[in-house]
């Protein structure tokens, strides 16, 4: 399958998939004409690489869980204590990111509720 096919298939850019590859969490042949040729397996991997990326892991941290990219659903099967790691590694920063983000938010409820906008 060609980047365009793939990208299609998986909903996502020809960029990203080149990035993903760059990366090193999915890989191509070249054709002889120079376009790179995915397996279509390789569908799998990226949507599962897609997933972990909407739950808020970066690619640093997908590489962790490489060894359960190509199954149906990544979140079905086994994971490794270092991907686990990860995940809860990246939940703490995401959790450290809401706390400040609500920290500010309140802050400028009250500025605002103190200038007499009654807002918040």
């Amino acid at each position: 399958m060609r980047i365009g096919e793939l990208a299609e298939a998986t909903g996502t850019t020809p960029r990203a998939l080149r990035h993903y590859e760059q990366q090193g969490l999915i890989t191509s042949v070249r054709a002889a004409n120079g376009y790179r040729a995915y397996d279509s397996g390789t569908a799998v991997r990226v949507r599962n690489i897609r997933r972990l990326l909407e739950a808020g892991l970066t690619l640093d941290d997908v590489r962790a869980f490489l060894p359960c990219l190509d199954g149906a659903d990544v979140t079905a099967g086994p994971v490794s204590p270092r991907a686990l790691q990860v995940a809860r590694e990246r939940l703490a920063v995401l959790d450290a990111r809401i706390a400040a983000q609500t920290a500010l938010r309140d802050r400028l409820a009250s500025a605002l509720r103190a200038a007499g906008d009654g807002a918040g």
